[in-house]
């Protein structure tokens, strides 16, 4: 199957997907240009097509290719443009026209180091650091000044989209500018296991270690993803050792505290609590405010302030969210040579609103009961032990205080209970939760999961 035929048929199942009006503005001009080693490269017109898609419609794309080719193993984005067709060209049936990259990079260059996986752009210079993010920021830091030595391992945590990737990246660009000859590697726990799956397909286990043992920093992202996965998990942890016995600085980040990753191996928690572990929190309106302006200087566009500080008001889910809501005002601005009134832009993010997946009493009694590892069963039935009361009151909280059920429907609903059981419970972790930051914590773990 050619490049034209797959991406042709990947593009009529997304625009059933989505609506018209989306389908127009960010699928209508993007082309395969290149596939390499199951990899897709997708062209795109500009850097804002490039950025949303990726962080708005990079799943969907995945899955739609996936189910076409399973030969596809991932999407890279970048800027292409079209030249001009010379004179000798404009003759009929002479219709294709030639594909350039912007600057002459190779497209496989345009985002990441081939060789380190870093991208160039996660850079300390171009992160805002506020309230929420202050702390992560400081140990980062304190880490080059005595890599594999100060915070090692650094594990940073926190909700999607709050910028642990970037800073997790920072730390390996500076690392890389500062000290010449030493090695630095970026992956995602993902490509960690199926490069570990893949040496033990090709009968190359020796190879793997040494590879990974060679470098000087290594900062794996996404760990939760190995939840589950024992033989990665191992292998992760003798690689551990190895490289914290010769002072070489290991750097993590994973959507929650490792302690609430379920099938992760208490040995790695362990190895993970040796260090720093650093919760990333959502960020408020101020640091919101300051991430679209330095967003803006670094693109040297110019919106209102009025519709600066709405989209700040506005978008509160995430930072990726947040600079994608961005790259929609400035495309559309470009699109109509124009600026945007607020009115254009309130209409804008409500037809781009993500769509709120409607949340069940059995999903968050699911969600709950996974996060203190107890069987749901318990939730119901009149138990009073103490790993079963605790989960269950603060699901009657959550239920009450997020979603306003009342307490009588609560009490139906988990077993039968009578409202005023529900009422002393929500009480009770209500008060709890002033004086106890870890159960904070806990519940605010939890949110997240939603």
């Amino acid at each position: 199957m050619d490049y034209k035929e797959l991406w042709g048929k990947a593009l009529a199942e997304i625009e059933v997907e989505v609506s018209k009006a989306n389908f127009s503005t960010w699928f209508k001009h993007t082309r395969i240009v290149k596939a390499d080693g199951g990899v897709i490269h997708l062209g795109v017109q500009n850097e804002f097509v490039r950025d949303w898609l990726a962080n708005k419609y990079h799943t969907t794309i995945l899955r739609v290719l996936r189910n076409i080719s399973d030969s596809v193993k991932g999407i890279e984005y970048a800027v292409v443009k079209e030249d001009l067709p010379k004179k000798d060209d404009l003759v009929v049936g002479k219709k294709e026209s030639t594909l350039m990259f912007h600057n002459e990079l190779p497209l496989q260059d345009f985002y990441v180091n081939k060789e380190d996986g870093l991208n160039p752009r996660y850079t300390f210079e171009s992160f805002v650091v506020g309230s929420f993010n202050e702390l992560a920021y400081a140990a980062a830091q304190a880490t080059l000044k005595k890599p594999g030595i100060m915070y090692n391992p650094l594990f940073i945590y926190g909700g999607t989209g709050f910028g642990k990737t970037h800073l997790i990246q920072a730390v390996g660009n500076s690392v890389k500018k500062q000290n010449i000859g030493k090695k630095t590697q970026y992956i995602s726990s993902e490509k960690f296991a199926t490069d570990y799956i893949n040496s033990l397909q090709n009968n190359k286990v020796g190879e793997f270690k040494e590879r990974y043992r060679k470098y000087d920093v290594l900062v794996m992202d996404d760990i939760q993803f190995l939840a589950g996965k024992e033989k990665t998990q191992e292998e992760l942890f003798h690689l551990f050792n190895t490289l914290y016995e010769n002072n070489k600085q290991i750097i993590f980040s994973s959507d929650r505290h490792p302690n609430y990753i379920n099938g992760l191996e208490d040995r790695l928690k362990s190895r993970f609590g040796a260090g720093m572990i650093i919760e990333i929190t959502p960020p408020e309106y101020e640091s919101r405010l300051a991430i679209l302006r330095e967003k803006l200087r670094q693109q040297e566009s110019t919106i209102d302030e009025e519709v600066l500080r709405y989209v700040a008001e506005t978008i509160q889910s995430s930072i990726r969210e947040l600079e994608g809501t961005l790259n929609l005002v400035v495309c559309q601005a470009q699109l109509k040579n124009r600026p945007v009134s607020l009115v254009e832009v309130k209409t804008l993010i409500k037809n781009n609103a993500k769509p709120t997946r409607p949340v069940s009493i059995k999903d968050i009694v699911k969600t709950v009961t996974s996060f203190y590892n107890i069987e749901e069963r318990f939730i119901y039935e009149k138990t009073r032990r103490k790993e079963v009361v605790k989960p269950r009151q603060i699901l009657m909280y959550i239920l009450r205080e997020d979603y306003s059920i009342s307490y009588p429907l609560i009490g139906q609903k988990l077993g039968g209970r009578d409202h005023t059981t529900v009422i002393h419970s929500c009480e009770k972790v209500k008060n709890d939760i002033k004086t106890d930051p870890i159960l904070l914590q806990e519940i605010e773990q939890i949110r997240a999961l939603f």
